[in-house]
């Protein structure tokens, strides 16, 4: 019987488990995102088309006690007709793992080029915006969340 392989129990299959859940767990948080990566990113999808600042309002949090749940609601302005609309917003955070954090796409049957969603910030770290207008103009806005643990400096 030399060569069959002992059957593991619960426990050595939950430990070892637990182990990869950990490795797995530690190993993105040592390659975040850097700026010149959410950069890089915008380039990808947009090449070098002019970025102007405005249209854009962004409402987060200055600081986030918890980087978990990070409120993130934003309006464009635009008057959302046929021939003049908002086609897609995207955002980026600088210090993720991940540095695209969501896409939203819209018609010109949308009332308002407007969401809330709730995302999850690595560290203290900017968040992009970017609207992509029906006549190919690129519209940016930019704001830092400072990241806290437990409300205390981060």
């Amino acid at each position: 019987m030399a060569g069959k392989m002992k059957p593991r129990t619960r426990r050595e299959f939950l430990g070892s488990s637990a182990a990869m859940a950990a490795a797995v767990a530690i190993g993105p948080s040592a390659a975040l995102a850097k700026p010149d990566d959410v950069v890089a990113e915008i380039k990808k999808l947009f090449g070098d088309k002019p970025l102007t600042a405005g249209r854009i309002k962004l409402d987060l949090p200055t600081i986030a006690e918890n980087g978990l749940v990070v409120p993130l609601n934003f309006e464009v302005q635009s008057p959302m007709t046929d021939n003049d609309y908002v086609k897609a917003v995207h955002f980026w955070a600088d210090g993720n793992p991940n540095p695209q954090v969501a896409s939203f796409n819209f018609t010109p049957m949308a009332p308002k080029a407007a969401a809330q969603i709730r995302i999850r910030l690595a560290q203290t770290q900017n968040i992009v915006a970017v609207a992509e207008m029906s006549d190919g103009k690129l519209f940016t806005a930019k704001q830092e969340v400072k990241v806290t643990i437990g409300g205390c400096g981060g």
